[in-house]
């Protein structure tokens, strides 16, 4: 079938440095030139480069991130039949990394902020959408509920954490977060912030992702906990995008769920290995030479 990726797509301005800034720090490191990025577009390289028929869904600016941006996603073999060039410009991120890989994004979404669902011409059933929360929350509940009435699957990272009708969020089939957003939704719903209690309150599939300590999801079928791969980490950045454009692809390709996030893992742990957000995406190749299946 296809993973359509509706999302964004975000120029990223990497800032290494000794120690990230607390607040009211300033703190000297090197920056690199703009490089490729934003979930949506991390997400739809992830999925496309681990063999999903991968379609990306979003806006960037006519300037030069947005025309590098497009290069990133046709270099990676996304359909960008549906990438729109709007009157504003395309998104930024300042990312700061430290000397142990972990990092700190702040991010200006610009033409992000002009996605709208009807952009996504059409969704068929058994298909996959994946979506994140850099677009307008409001875009993103009128797609999901138009893709859970054509039959499709539906995955949603809420990344960055962003409130959502739970009527919206119970026609997602399954949620992905973070520890960190999985606490902060676990306190919004007056329940722990564990994949289990979040299922149990809100009736539909939960991942978090646990960086070292793997991921664990809850369905109606049970709970799924997989570990980690052992990496050394470089760059942390883009670790759960490529945790979630891989993962909707192995379900999107038949996978069943098990494989799928011990598959995912593998993503999330190569990308850590690398500098950057897009050009850190595994392919195929090296995910399935760390799960030892060359």
């Amino acid at each position: 079938m296809t993973v359509t990726i509706f999302g964004s797509a975000i120029a990223d301005i990497i800032f290494r440095v000794g120690q990230l800034p607390r607040p009211g720090e300033t703190v000297l490191g090197e920056a690199s030139a703009p490089l490729p990025g934003g979930k949506g577009l991390n997400q739809a390289i992830a999925a496309a480069q681990d063999g999903a028929d991968a379609r990306f869904v979003g806006c960037v600016g006519h300037d030069p991130a947005g025309a590098m941006l497009r290069a990133a996603l046709i270099g990676a073999r996304v359909n960008v039949a549906g990438l729109h060039e709007v009157a504003a410009p395309s998104g930024l991120a300042c990312v700061c990394v430290d000397a142990a890989g972990q990092n700190q994004i702040a991010v200006a979404l610009g033409a992000n902020g002009l996605a709208r669902a009807d952009l996504v011409a059409e969704i068929l059933h058994g298909a996959t959408l994946l979506l994140q929360m850099e677009v307008p929350p409001e875009e993103n509940a009128r797609l999901i509920i138009r893709a859970r009435a054509a039959g499709a699957r539906v995955l949603l990272n809420l990344a960055p954490a962003s409130a959502m009708d739970r009527g919206v969020l119970g026609a997602v089939d399954l949620l992905i977060l973070n520890e960190s957003e999985a606490a902060w939704l676990g306190q919004q719903l007056g329940r722990m912030g564990d994949a289990l209690a979040l299922h149990e309150a809100l009736g539909i599939g939960i991942a978090v992702t646990k960086a070292e300590r793997g991921a664990a999801v809850a369905t109606h079928a049970g709970v799924i906990r997989q570990p980690a791969f052992p990496i050394q980490v470089v760059d942390s950045t883009g670790a759960g995008d490529a945790w979630c454009g891989v993962l909707a692809a192995a379900l999107d390709l038949g996978m069943p769920m098990e494989l799928a996030v011990r598959r995912a893992n593998a993503a999330g742990a190569l990308a850590c290995t690398r500098p950057g957000a897009a050009p850190s995406m595994p392919d195929s190749v090296a995910i399935d030479a760390l799960m030892g299946l060359d």
